[in-house]
């Protein structure tokens, strides 16, 4: 689906991404100079490591649980909630069970 989608065409986010076992799956369903839109699927124990991005992110979780860890502080998000990762910010995450997000990055001041 990489960037393949039509706009105006509905589909559904959950079923566009499957997990694999011992892995991190990602799809990128936009990818603008404004910023990027990636699904991304972790099998439980999987993660990235620490990190920082220059620019803002909201991870809308989608499925599971996930511990994001943001400038040293750790906060577990759970299926329908988000978190914004600011700028600059260190950040790392680990799925504590498998675990589906929706990744939005946008590029910018």
């Amino acid at each position: 689906m990489s960037n393949t989608k039509k706009t105006g065409v509905s589909f559904d986010v959950q079923e566009s991404i499957k997990y694999a076992e011992d892995s991190v799956v990602s799809q990128t369903l936009l990818n603008k100079d404004t910023g990027t839109i990636t699904l991304f699927a972790f099998d439980e124990g999987q993660g990235l490591s620490e990190h920082t991005a220059p620019f803002d992110a909201v991870v809308h979780v989608l499925d599971g649980q996930a511990k994001v860890t943001l400038g040293g502080e750790p906060h577990d998000v759970r299926a329908g909630e988000m978190i914004i990762m600011p700028a600059n910010v260190p950040h790392a995450l680990q799925a504590e069970q498998r675990f589906k997000m929706l990744l939005t990055m946008i590029r910018g001041e």
